[in-house]
């Protein structure tokens, strides 16, 4: 939610803003919402001083005149109390109908208006036509979509034998990175309830149908977290933080779960885009002061992932009709596969500034003032993501792939104490 005064003192700025990530509203409609709940806020406070001078006038035994008259006032405050919060909540309402504004550096426009910052390594090129990762995988006995289908549906699928360990050991991986760089590891949970998934901002233009709901026979239901941040960003909701206490940084793992439809054919082949997927996600909470500073840290350690793996990728900036509704801005990471002969993506790193703070009044204490924390969040790994970038850029012409060396130290022994180095078509 953003500041009420910023709509107040700049009200077509914040439509063009709104308007230019695809959002429209109606900003004079709310200064009218606004202007009767700063009226009725003032008959209010009236009301209560009003009772307060009463209340101190009656010393003793009160006058039949001071107890009808503090029925009145009872009466009257009751109902312009009453008033004033149904004022509030319409306020409310349509604040949280206003998306978070673009950074100025953000380029304006719809997807296509994306702007690349750099390219890092070169795509790899093949003495051999080189597989895609589901070919590679199925080859290793190491994903499984069939069976996935058959238990779960289309678009799951079981990773196992050395797939698993994999993603085991780029957990291990990304979390001895980030704790050394500052990070609290954490496991969230999975579900949230519908109060949190309307102050996390997601679900106001992004349609809850993206998410799985699980009906526990009460109203609302709780929702399955779409990313780990689902989870860690409220769970500081209404507390104040101590000024020496920030940044406040987790990585946090956790499954995720999404409906999202995407396009057919190489999209939804093996495990690029599916319902359920793995991943390593960082948040922190900042001074304002420090947002910039600490989106530049993110982005660093996710850049460090892909160049100890040896992955080719490029950096992307999103235009403003691209980014999520809490996002002020949104930095890209693509990684290349070489089965799609195109850059993917595998990261994202967001800031959300106060947006998500406001909803969720997550505040700092810095010399006895409270001021609303910046939010960010980043990918650390999309696991499935990371391993088909693997499978696909390690592959080689026997149908074994190589493993990165930064990873074998995570993975089991093999024969003379080795940690394996590749993994193998299995001999029939």
């Amino acid at each position: 939610m953003i500041d009420i005064n910023l709509i107040r003192n700049n009200p077509k700025d914040i439509q063009k803003a709104a308007k230019n990530k695809n959002i429209d509203i109606n900003v004079d409609h709310i200064l009218g919402i606004d202007k009767k709940y700063k009226e009725l806020s003032l008959v209010v406070q009236k009301l209560r001083e009003e009772r307060n001078v009463l209340t101190d006038s009656m010393k003793g035994e009160p006058s039949k005149e001071q107890i009808e008259k503090g029925k009145i006032l009872k009466e009257k405050l009751e109902k312009e109390d009453h008033a004033l919060k149904a004022v509030w909540e319409e306020l409310k309402e349509k604040l949280y109908q206003i998306p978070n504004l673009p950074l100025k550096t953000v380029p304006i426009g719809d997807s296509s208006k994306f702007k690349i910052i750099k390219k890092v390594g070169m795509p790899k090129k093949f003495s051999f036509i080189p597989k895609d990762h589901l070919e590679i995988g199925e080859g290793l006995d190491i994903i499984d979509v069939k069976r996935g289908a058959k238990v779960s549906g289309t678009r799951f699928a079981y990773l196992k034998n050395e797939g698993a360990l994999l993603e085991l050991a780029l957990i291990q991986f990304a979390m001895d990175r980030l704790i050394k760089e500052g990070f609290s590891p954490i496991f969230p949970p999975m579900l949230i309830r519908h109060e949190i998934t309307e102050e996390l901002g997601y679900w106001n233009a992004e349609n809850s149908n993206n998410y799985y709901s699980v009906n526990n026979y009460e109203e609302p239901p709780f929702y399955l977290i779409g990313t780990a941040e689902h989870a860690i960003v409220p769970m500081h909701k209404d507390e104040i933080f101590e000024e020496k206490d920030l940044p406040k940084r987790y990585v946090g793992f956790s499954s995720a779960f999404r409906r999202e439809a995407g396009t057919y054919g190489k999209d939804t082949r093996g495990i690029l885009r599916v319902h359920q997927f793995d991943k390593v996600e960082m948040v922190s909470f900042v001074k304002p002061q420090n947002e910039e500073k600490e989106r530049k840290k993110i982005l660093f350690v996710a850049e460090s992932f892909m160049q100890d793996l040896g992955l080719p990728y490029q950096i992307t900036q999103l235009a403003s009709g691209d980014l999520a509704f809490p996002s002020a801005e949104t930095i890209d990471i693509e990684t290349w596969m070489p089965s799609q002969n195109k850059y993917r993506e595998t990261h994202s790193i967001s800031t959300t500034t106060d947006f998500q703070s406001r909803r969720l009044n997550i505040k700092y204490n810095v010399n006895g003032e409270k001021k609303f924390v910046h939010i960010l969040n980043g990918t650390a790994f999309a696991i499935g993501r990371t391993i088909i970038s693997i499978l696909e850029n390690y592959q080689k012409s026997d149908g074994s792939v190589l493993i990165p060396k930064i990873l074998q130290k995570y993975l089991p022994a093999g024969k003379a104490g080795l940690h394996f180095e590749k993994i193998s078509p299995k001999k029939v």
